[in-house]
C-alpha cells in the first residue's frame, strides 16, 4: 500500500497547524513548525493572496486526512459511511476517525503519535477485550478495553509515552489505568469531546459538489 515517506514536518507547515505527527519531537524546541511556521518550499514565506472557496475546503480535507494518516481512497470510504449514517455527516466522520484503534491507542497515551500507534497495533502489541487485534482501522465501541499485551509491557516507547499522560488531560470518552496498562472506552465520542481544530462542514461541502 502506498504511503507518504517524506518529511512529516512539512505537512504541519503546509497545513499551518501542528498535527503532532512526530511524537516527542513535536513537544521539544526542535519542532520545525515552531521554528519555521510558514509554508515549505523556496517561496513559502512569500505565499500570499486570496484562497478560493474550493481551496479552503480542500485544505480542510487534507488537514484531517493527514492528521489521521489516511490515503484518499480510505478517507472517501469513511466519508461515504458517515454520509449514509444517521446524524450530521461531518460529526459522524470525525467520530469514525476517532474510534479507530490506532487513534484510540494514541489518545490513551500508549503511543507518542498516531503513526507510532499504527505501527504498534500492526506489530500485535495490543488486545481488545482480551483478543489480539492487529488492524489499525478496527473500530472500538463503548465499554471496549484496550490492553497492552503481556509480552509488550516492557517496551520503552509505551512507557515513555505514558509518562506524558496527566490526570485531567485525557479526553472525556476514555480512561487509562496506568498500573494495568489498559484503557477503557467509556462512550462514543461526542463532537465537543474531539480535540481537533477543523471545520468538518467544509469537508462535507467539498464532497457534496
Amino acid at each position: 500500500m502506498a504511503r507518504y515517506r517524506g518529511s512529516v514536518c512539512r505537512i504541519c507547515r503546509r497545513e499551518n497547524l501542528k498535527l503532532f505527527l512526530k511524537g516527542d519531537r513535536c513537544y521539544s524546541d526542535k519542532c520545525a513548525f515552531d521554528r519555521r511556521g510558514y509554508a515549505p518550499g523556496e517561496h513559502g514565506q512569500r505565499r500570499r493572496g486570496k484562497t478560493s472557496d474550493y481551496g479552503i475546503q480542500l485544505r480542510e480535507k487534507q488537514k484531517v486526512k493527514r492528521m489521521y494518516g489516511l490515503l484518499e481512497q480510505q478517507f472517501r470510504l469513511y466519508f461515504e459511511r458517515a454520509d449514509s449514517s444517521k446524524g450530521i455527516t461531518g460529526e459522524n466522520l470525525l467520530k469514525l476517525l476517532e474510534s479507530r484503534l490506532d487513534n484510540t491507542v494514541y489518545r490513551l497515551g500508549l503511543a507518542p503519535s498516531r503513526n507510532a500507534a499504527r505501527q504498534l497495533v500492526r506489530h500485535r502489541h495490543f488486545m481488545v477485550n482480551g483478543r489480539l487485534v492487529d488492524i489499525p482501522s478496527f473500530q472500538v465501541k463503548a465499554n471496549d478495553v484496550i490492553r497492552v499485551r503481556e509480552k509488550s509491557r516492557q517496551m520503552g516507547m509505551i512507557h515513555n509515552s505514558m509518562k506524558r499522560v496527566r490526570d485531567g488531560k485525557m479526553v472525556p470518552w476514555l480512561v487509562l489505568d496506568k498500573a494495568q496498562m489498559q484503557g477503557t472506552v467509556l462512550e462514543t465520542p461526542a463532537r465537543q469531546d474531539i480535540p481537533v481544530n477543523v471545520n468538518e462542514n467544509l469537508i462535507v461541502e467539498l464532497y457534496s459538489k
